[in-house]
């Protein structure tokens, strides 16, 4: 028997099968995020967007957070958000190998944040594995963005509309295109 349940499995990076035993967890957390979701989705302002938002988490989302709806998720409860925070609309956060979105971030509209992946043997594809995405204060990601695995996101970085960020990205740079690389510094 495992010493670990799989939520704690899946945040760890593991590799985890639709077979396993425990899967259903996962399956129960999903389908809470989905129902609530579509509350979300409906919220008439940004005060019941965060306070739904609070519920998918389970934390208190800061009232200097702005979360403009619609906003998708698929799991919910790794998701850690800082203070004064934007995001914008239509952004996704697939958030089974966690997300931390540190103070002060700008993130626009239609951002996709991905941490979940799946091996690449055929025999196996069916299998998740997770890497967390860390969001550092100050930093910037433009409209339309995709953030891969694993990625962390420099202090004050921008990531021009549209990138697609395969490594990470240094603090105090500017990065764009398709894999993103450094267009240059800040400062």
């Amino acid at each position: 028997m495992q010493n670990k349940n799989i939520v704690e499995r899946l945040k760890k990076g593991e590799i985890i099968h639709p077979t396993d035993p425990e899967y259903y967890m996962i399956n129960d957390i999903v389908n809470r995020t989905i129902e609530r979701s579509q509350k979300l989705n409906n919220a008439t302002d940004i005060h019941q967007v965060r306070d739904y938002i609070g519920e998918i988490t389970g934390v208190t989302i800061d009232e200097s957070t702005t979360i403009f709806p619609p906003f998708y998720t698929n799991f919910g409860k790794f998701i850690t958000l800082g203070k004064n925070i934007f995001i914008n609309h239509a952004c996704s956060f697939l958030d089974m190998g966690g997300i931390t979105i540190e103070d002060d971030v700008l993130i626009g509209p239609k951002v996709n944040l991905i941490t979940e992946n799946h091996p690449l043997d055929p025999k196996d594809r069916r299998a998740l594995i997770t890497k967390p995405i860390l969001v550092k204060k100050g930093a910037w990601i433009g409209a339309g963005a995709t953030i891969l695995p694993g990625i962390t996101i420099g202090e004050n970085a921008v990531v021009a509309a549209g990138a697609v960020v395969s490594e990470d990205v240094p603090d105090d740079t500017v990065v764009g295109g398709v894999p993103a690389k450094i267009i240059k510094s800040i400062y």
